[in-house]
């Protein structure tokens, strides 16, 4: 167990409560009825001080910094069974994610539909999705053999990260999920 200082503990203190503040006045006035300066006031603290600990303002407050999603969509590829695809596998990773999940605690759920209702946060959630572009690309070239540079692992990479926009605010999101899916694992239909 790792043993964090004061400051450390402070910190990561007032990020809980900077998020925790914002999602609740996020949902009682919407994501547009809320200011910084609000986040910062209800939170007692200073607009200088929030923007410290989130450089990218009110959108960043109800995500983390990208890097679990990073690590999580990198082990899907790394850590999947022998015997199952890719594509399987990165599938099966969405899947339990935002609007695919039937498993989402309840208490979650207020947060996961604001972020799928509001566009600000939605386009917030498509950047962190494509910071993941190297780790993803890194992944999928060392599991094909192919090198990180080949136009189909890129395409991959960057198609795969599209998903979430592409399919999170269909009618059935994860019916829309599984038809992406469908298709990357069969490939375009020939015409008929």
């Amino acid at each position: 167990m790792v043993n964090t200082g004061r400051r450390e503990r402070r910190k990561l203190e007032t990020r809980r409560r900077l998020d925790e503040v914002a999602l609740r006045l996020f949902l009682e006035h919407g994501y547009d009825g809320v200011t910084v300066a609000q986040i910062a006031e209800e939170a007692d603290i200073s607009v200088a001080t929030l923007f410290a600990h989130v450089p990218d303002g009110k959108d960043a407050l109800i995500f983390d910094d990208g890097s679990e999603r990073r690590a999580g969509i990198v082990a899907a590829v790394r850590n999947r069974a022998s015997t199952e695809p890719i594509l399987a596998a990165l599938h099966e990773f969405f899947a339990a994610r935002g609007p695919y999940s039937t498993d989402i605690p309840p208490e979650h759920a207020p947060k996961r539909d604001l972020i799928v209702q509001t566009p600000a946060l939605r386009e917030y959630a498509r950047r962190l999705w494509h910071s993941c572009e190297p780790d993803l690309t890194a992944a999928l070239a060392e599991e094909s053999g192919l090198p990180s540079d080949d136009p189909a692992v890129r395409a991959l990479a960057r198609f795969v990260l599209e998903i979430p926009d592409l399919t999170g605010t269909a009618p059935d999101p994860a019916a829309a999920l599984a038809s992406v899916f469908a298709l990357l694992e069969s490939g375009w239909p020939p015409r008929s």
